[in-house]
C-alpha cells in the first residue's frame, strides 16, 4: 500500500487524475477556497485521511487522500466506513489512517460522510488484505469485499451482549495422545509459542474433538483461535465440540446459512473481542480474531475451499500468511494429505503430525478392491460390473448389523448417455451440450441449455435408443432398492444433504462430500465407479480421488469392510488399502517437480479472448525464467458465445511474487487504457487442465 495516496507515481495513460511533481517538497493538502458562509473547515489535528476507495480498477489500487471536516473529527477513526466523492460520484470506502500532511500537491476534497464510526477494518486485517491482493495479483478492494461483511445498521446499534464466559479448565492431551508429537504440539501452544504442523488425522469422528482441545489450550494461554472447515456440516461438528470443551460465550460459528444480520452480529462479537475463537467456512479466514494464537484448516484439499470471486485466494495461503504475521501456531489437517501441504513440510515451514502405524491399523477399516485374482476367478464379470458379487455379499452381511454407505461419484439419475448401438456420446442439437436423463421415464435433456431432445437420433448411425455412460446417485439408489428388497435406501447429495443417519440397517447412497455420519460408524462402505474419478482430465485427479475415498472410508467403524471399485495396481488404490496418504502425497510431489507443475512451481492462468491475452502478455514484464504454455482454446458452454483461450505462465517458486506483480502491473496498464475486456488471472488455480 503506497503512502502517497494523493496521486504520485501514477501509471502512464491515467491523464484524468492530478499528478504530483516528484521534485517538489510535500505540502499539506488544502481545501478548495470558498467565500460562502459555513464553509467546511478541516480538523485541527491530523486533518488528512487516507481512504481505500471501493474501486476494483487495477490502476487505481492505492489509497487516496481526503480532508476530514472538523464536524467529523470524532467519528472519522481508522477502520471506519466512509463515503467520498471520487471521479464525480459518491462511492464507499474505508479510512485507513489519519496523518498531518498529504503527499498530494493539489486541492483535497472533504469526506462526504462517515457511514459508521465502528472501526471494522483493523490494522492487522488491512495489512493482510494488501498482502493477499499482492500474492494473487488482485486489488485491495476485491479482497476487502471478502474480508469485511456488508454493514447492518440495526445490528451495529444493538448493545453488546453481556455474557460471562466459563473459565477454561486445564485438561489433558485427549485425542492428541494417539500422536507421538501431539502432546508436544499442545505444550508449545500452552507456552505461547507458534508450532506449525501438517496433521494426518486418524479415521473416525475424533478429529473435531482434537481441534477443540487445541483451541482450548490456546485460549487458556490468553490468545485467540481461528478454525476454517469446508462446509456447514463440518462447522456444526466443530461447533458442538467447542461447546463441549469451552462452554458458551467464548466462540462463534460463521456460515452463510446464518443470514446477513446474524452473521454480522457474530462477526462484530469477534471484532469487539467478545468471542475469542471462530469456526467457519472459507469466508471466516479473514475474521478479525483478537491476539491470534492458532489457525486451523481442516481438509485443505476440498475444492469447496477455493474462493470463486477474484482474486480467488485459498484459505491455506491466507491462514499461512496470518500465522506468519501474527506469530501464531498453524494446524493444517485432514484424513489425507495434499501435495500443497507436503510442500510446506518439505520447505521446513511445518512439521509432520501423524499417528504411528499401530494406532493407524487399529482405527482403519479393511479395504478390498475389485479385481483381486482369486475373486476374478470366481466372478469373471467383476471387473466391469458396477456391483460385483464381492460388493453385493459385503453389503448383504453388513446390513445385518447396521447401515452401509454407498459412494457414487456423480449426482442425478443418468448424467451422461450415448447411442445404444455405436456408443457415440449424445449431444444437444441446439448447443452441442451433453444430454442426460432425469428419470427412467423422462426424455433426454441438455445439461447446458435445458433443451428437451425427445426426438434424438444418433448423427452417426441414426439409432434412437440410448445407453448410460455414467450412472448417478438416484439411479444407483433405484438399482439397490431392487437388489435389496425391504431395506430402506436413503440418498444424500446437493439437493438434500443428510447430516446423520440412524444405526438401523439402511443403504445410504451419497455423492462425495455429502456423506452423513452414522452412530457407531457404518458397518461397510462401497466406493463405486472409481474410473469416473480417476479418469478425469485433471492434474489432481489421483490426489482428489484418494481424498474422497478416505473421507468416506473414515466414516466406517474400525475393521469394517470397504470395497473400492478400481484397479488394484493403481497408486491411489494401494494408498487406500495401506491407509498411507503421506507416501502417496510425497510421490505425487516428486512427480510434479519432475514435470514442473504446482505446487513444485508457481503458475498463473490467463483466460480471455485471444486478442486480450496477447495484449496482456505484451504489456507484462515477466520475471526471468518465465515459461508461457499455450494459449489453447477453452471449451465453451451453452451460455458462452465468445471464443476464449487459456494461457499458463510457469515460474520457479521463488519468482512467484515477481510473477504476480508483473501481471498486476499489466492489468493496470490495460485498465488505464480503458480496455473493454477483462482478463481473468488466477494464481496457482486448482484446475490446470
Amino acid at each position: 500500500m503506497t503512502k502517497d495516496g494523493g496521486g504520485t507515481d501514477l501509471i502512464p495513460g491515467l491523464d484524468d487524475l492530478p499528478r504530483a511533481s516528484a521534485d517538489k517538497p510535500k505540502k499539506t493538502g488544502k481545501p478548495a477556497k470558498s467565500g460562502k458562509k459555513g464553509a467546511r473547515r478541516p480538523a485541527g489535528e491530523r486533518p488528512v485521511a487516507r481512504i481505500a476507495v471501493d474501486m476494483s480498477l487495477p490502476h487505481l489500487d492505492r489509497p487516496f487522500d481526503y480532508l476530514v471536516p472538523a464536524e467529523m473529527d470524532a467519528k472519522a477513526v481508522p477502520g471506519c466506513r466512509v463515503r467520498v466523492r471520487f471521479a464525480g460520484q459518491l462511492v464507499d470506502g474505508f479510512l485507513l489512517e489519519r496523518v498531518a500532511e498529504s503527499g498530494h500537491d493539489g486541492k483535497l476534497l472533504f469526506l462526504e460522510r462517515v457511514t459508521s464510526s465502528e472501526p471494522v477494518l483493523t490494522p492487522e486485517i488491512a495489512a493482510l488484505v494488501r498482502e493477499v491482493a499482492d500474492r494473487y495479483a488482485g486489488t485491495f478492494a476485491d479482497v476487502l469485499r471478502l474480508a469485511v461483511p456488508p454493514r447492518h445498521a440495526r445490528v451495529e446499534a444493538e448493545p453488546a451482549a453481556e455474557t460471562t464466559p466459563a473459565e477454561i479448565e486445564a485438561a489433558d492431551a485427549g485425542a492428541w495422545r494417539d500422536y507421538p508429537a501431539g502432546e508436544s504440539f499442545l505444550s508449545a501452544l500452552a507456552g505461547g509459542r507458534a508450532p506449525r504442523a501438517v496433521w494426518t488425522s486418524l479415521p473416525g469422528p475424533g478429529w473435531a474433538a482434537a481441534i477443540a482441545r487445541a483451541v482450548a489450550v490456546t485460549l487458556k494461554n490468553g490468545r485467540g483461535s481461528l478454525v476454517v472447515v469446508a462446509d456447514g456440516h463440518d462447522v456444526a461438528r466443530v461447533d458442538a465440540a467447542l461447546k463441549a470443551e469451552l462452554g458458551e460465550g467464548l466462540h462463534v460459528a460463521l456460515t452463510a446459512e446464518l443470514g446477513p444480520a446474524e452473521r454480522y452480529r457474530r462477526w462484530l462479537a469477534v471484532l469487539r473481542g467478545t468471542a475469542r475463537a471462530v469456526v467457519g467456512t472459507r469466508a471466516a479466514m479473514f475474521a478479525p480474531v483478537t491476539d491470534l494464537g492458532l489457525v486451523v484448516l481442516w481438509d485443505d484439499g476440498d475444492d469447496v475451499h477455493a474462493e470463486p470471486h477474484a482474486p480467488y485466494p485459498h484459505p491455506r495461503d491466507v491462514l499461512a500468511l496470518r500465522a506468519h504475521r501474527a506469530g501464531a501456531g498453524a494446524l493444517i489437517g485432514g484424513f489425507t494429505r495434499t501435495t500443497d501441504a507436503t510442500q510446506l513440510v518439505e520447505a521446513g515451514w511445518a512439521h509432520t503430525l501423524a499417528a504411528d502405524r499401530d494406532h493407524v491399523r487399529a482405527a482403519m477399516p479393511r479395504v478390498r478392491y475389485v479385481g483381486e485374482d482369486a475373486q476374478l476367478a470366481r466372478d469373471a464379470a467383476a471387473r466391469t460390473a458396477r456391483l460385483p458379487n464381492v460388493a453385493f455379499e459385503a453389503a448383504r452381511q453388513a446390513l445385518e448389523d447396521g447401515p452401509v454407505l454407498v459412494q457414487v461419484p456423480r449426482r442425478g439419475y443418468v448424467p451422461g448417455i450415448a447411442c445404444g448401438r455405436c456408443r457415440t456420446p449424445a449431444r444437444c442439437r441446439a448447443c452441442q451440450g451433453p444430454l442426460a436423463l432425469a428419470s427412467s421415464h423422462a426424455a433426454p435433456y441438455c445439461r447446458w441449455c435445458g433443451h428437451i431432445a425427445g426426438d434424438w437420433h444418433c448423427p452417426e448411425c441414426g439409432f434412437f435408443q440410448v445407453r448410460a455412460v455414467v450412472v448417478g446417485a438416484k439411479r444407483t439408489a433405484e438399482e439397490l432398492g431392487r437388489a435389496f428388497p425391504g431395506v430402506p435406501v436413503r440418498t444424500s447429495g446437493r439437493d438434500a444433504v443428510l447430516e446423520r443417519t440412524a444405526p438401523e440397517r439402511a443403504l445410504v447412497v451419497s455423492t462425495p462430500g455429502a456423506e452423513p455420519t452414522a452412530e457407531e460408524g457404518y458397518r461397510a462402505a462401497l466406493l463405486l465407479d472409481g474410473w469416473v474419478l480417476l479418469g478425469r482430465p485433471d492434474l489432481r485427479a489421483g490426489e482428489e480421488t484418494l481424498r474422497r475415498w478416505m473421507n468416506a472410508a473414515s466414516l466406517v467403524r474400525p475393521q469394517g469392510l470397504v470395497i473400492v471399485a478400481a484397479e488394484g495396481t493403481l497408486p491411489a488404490v494401494q494408498a487406500l488399502v495401506r491407509w498411507d496418504p503421506v507416501t502417496y502425497a510425497e510421490r505425487e510431489l516428486a512427480e510434479r517437480k519432475e514435470v514442473g507443475f504446482p505446487p513444485a512451481v508457481r503458475m498463473a492462468s490467463l483466460t480471455a479472448s485471444p486478442a486480450a491475452i496477447r495484449e496482456l502478455l505484451a504489456d507484462a514484464r515477466l520475471p526471468d525464467g518465465a515459461e508461457i504454455l499455450g494459449p489453447v482454446p477453452v471449451p465453451q458452454t451453452g451460455t458462452e458465445t465468445q471464443e476464449k483461450e487459456r494461457a499458463l505462465i510457469r515460474v520457479p517458486r521463488a519468482a512467484g511474487h515477481a510473477l504476480a506483480r508483473a501481471l498486476k502491473e499489466a492489468q493496470g496498464v490495460r485498465s488505464a487504457r480503458k480496455a473493454t475486456e477483462t482478463v481473468r488471472v488466477q494464481i496457482d488455480p486448482l484446475e490446470l487442465i
